[in-house]
């Protein structure tokens, strides 16, 4: 494997971050912000449904306007920002900086509120209103759902306020546990060589082929984060404890409510989507007592659980894996395959593990410069090419939109939606590598990858589920303690695991690493990755009946996940997902992998 994966390059948006650029655009946001709170108390206050619908649309095509250009400048810095503290969290200037713009974030924040409180007030007209067209009618979907969503607002003042403390509330708890959880390195030795790892690294040796490796990584980790569990305890009560006070104080039914507006769904799809994968679970844990038996174990311990079987030899440079997406990238689109190539070669990739930054993989969008970048940890192995191909499938699905010409607020894509393309460029690659093999230990070996991915999202992503759900619950009535929440999680691995995880050997300290437990504005970041995956099994299933028929709609169903409830947008490929049985057909997908990874 190369030394050094590739680091990702920003110098088009900004060359730096003492760029007189940036700071300018920086000025642009608070001048923006002012110019928008102006005329809110200027103008719009003055309007109301006694006004005429001309009035209301040309003063809502007014914000509109400036809504668009102020969310694409910030969320332009923003990504800026974030691309160094994500990667480089001992850079104090960096670090600082991000800090004063959450500052001025809070000034938008502010008057986003006044704004979406102005729209609940027209809500009896804006219908007619939006139906005379402009940028108003352009936006009737996002302009309807800020004023339905404004029936959980608190009081102006109150509102105000909660932003205000925000930064030294809940946005202080998200940065320590970060900062903590990136800067956390462990001595570990490996064939007589000690390394000092950071945790991205000792965790994915979960999936190193020695299992005295794997548990010694385990037990490394779980050392790892008893010593930094209490700092990290005290984050999670204090996020979940803020947004319990501020649902109970919006009139939230409870701390699901929010996320399933957010998800552009309703509980019946929820409880449809969540039935169906608890009904998957014996088949999940056929699965797992199969990888055990190859062990010579009844119950997997945890450092099994990402372990590798069959025989696959190869490890990938980077180079190699860029080739091999988009070879398998051109043969579903040569769109998709240009795409990939432009960020393979535009240095769009940060890939390298290293100190100080981030676990896991993500894709952002920069949209000043109608790109996007993708965060990664990059070790050589296939699960890790698979993740370039599916933080690929978010850049294409951010192309789509920018292609499209859709302005920031019709890109508001919820995080079930969200998935959609990134599911099916993985599934695009498995296909490939599959198809390429005919050496049942090299099937074997491919199948564990993709089965190891797959429980991941349906089995622990559920146990997730009822962890957070426990916690906001318990944290409710008080503070609860490192052990308490260890409890609880091991609880909830106890529940969608059963039997098929050793109980001596679970991972308590789940919650320690896992950042979406720590998001005060998006709870339950879990079901929405279960829901993108079968989601997307389900369309590929569709590709494979309508072939390149399929490109077309496809597309155009990404540039518009941002304009629609996720039903409506199913329906277009006639899907019910309020139906508990086209879950369940995706899940039987997986259950094929299943029969044959336990027939080899």
């Amino acid at each position: 494997m190369e030394a050094v994966p590739p680091r990702w390059d920003l110098s088009n948006v900004y060359p730096g971050l003492d760029s007189p650029d940036l700071s300018n655009d920086i000025e642009w946001i608070k001048e923006t912000t002012e110019e928008l709170r102006k005329l809110y108390e200027d103008h719009l206050v003055k309007l109301g449904t006694e006004s005429s619908l001309e009035e209301i649309n040309k003063s809502i095509s007014v914000l509109v306007d400036k809504l668009n250009d102020l969310m694409q400048k910030a969320a332009t810095v923003r990504a800026y920002l974030y691309s160094f503290i994500t990667t480089d969290s001992f850079n104090q200037q960096a670090m600082q900086m991000n800090s004063q713009f959450d500052r001025v974030m809070v000034g938008v924040q502010k008057v986003s509120v006044l704004l979406e409180a102005w729209l609940g007030k027209l809500k009896a007209v804006l219908p007619r209103a939006l139906e005379l067209g402009n940028s108003a009618g352009e936006h009737a979907f996002p302009v309807m759902e800020m004023a339905e969503q404004s029936q959980y607002l608190m009081g102006e003042a109150e509102e105000v306020l909660a932003s205000e403390l925000s930064l030294s509330g809940s946005r202080a708890w998200t940065k320590l546990q970060g900062t903590v959880t990136s800067q956390k390195t462990v001595d570990f030795e490996i064939k007589g060589e000690t390394k000092v790892l950071p945790m991205p690294a000792l965790i994915n040796l979960h999936a190193h082929p020695e299992e005295e490796v794997r548990k010694k990584a385990y037990e490394a980790e779980m050392a790892a984060w008893e010593s930094v569990k209490e700092p990290l305890a005290a984050c999670m009560n204090g996020i979940k404890g803020w947004v319990n006070t501020l649902n109970a104080n919006r009139g939230r039914k409870d701390a699901l409510h929010e996320p399933i507006d957010q998800a552009r769904i309703d509980r019946q799809t929820l409880e449809a989507m969540m039935g169906a994968m608890e009904d998957s679970f014996p088949m999940f844990r056929r699965y797992y007592k199969a990888k055990a038996a190859r062990f010579g174990q009844k119950a997997l311990p945890w450092w099994n659980v990402f372990a590798p079987t069959g025989k696959l030899d190869k490890e990938y440079t980077f180079d190699e894996a860029a080739d091999f997406i988009l070879k398998n990238f051109g043969k579903f689109s040569p769109e998709l395959k240009a795409f990939a190539k432009t960020a393979f070669d535009s240095q769009w990739i940060d890939a390298e593990q290293r100190s100080g930054k981030r676990g896991g993989a993500f894709c952002m969008p920069v949209p000043g410069v109608k790109e996007s970048r993708i965060l990664c940890n990059f070790d050589g192995s296939l699960d890790q090419v698979m993740t370039i191909a599916h933080e690929l499938g978010h850049g294409y699905h951010n192309f789509n939109m920018y292609q499209a010409d859709k302005t920031p607020l019709q890109r508001q894509t919820p995080m079930t939606m969200a998935e959609t393309a990134s599911i099916m460029c993985e599934t695009i690659v498995f296909n490939a590598v599959r198809e390429s093999i005919s050496d049942p230990q090299e099937e074997l070996a491919l199948l564990e990858t993709a089965l190891i991915s797959d429980s991941q999202v349906i089995v622990d992503i559920y146990s997730r589920f009822l962890f957070e759900k426990e916690v906001f619950e318990r944290r409710e009535k008080s503070d609860l303690s490192a052990d308490e929440l260890s409890e609880i999680m091991e609880k909830a691995q106890a529940v969608t695991y059963g039997d098929a995880l050793d109980e001596n050997f679970r991972h308590k300290y789940m919650w320690t690493w896992k950042p979406h437990y720590y998001s005060a504005g998006l709870s339950f970041y879990n079901f929405p990755y279960a829901f993108g995956m079968l989601f997307g099994v389900g369309l590929y299933a569709i590709y494979q009946q309508r072939g390149d028929d399929f490109i077309p709609d496809y597309k155009k169903l990404l540039s518009s996940t941002g304009e629609a409830p996720a039903a409506e947008l199913a329906a277009r490929f006639d899907i019910d997902i309020r139906s508990k049985d086209f879950w369940a057909d995706s899940l039987a997908v997986i259950g094929k992998r299943i029969d044959r990874y336990c027939e080899l």
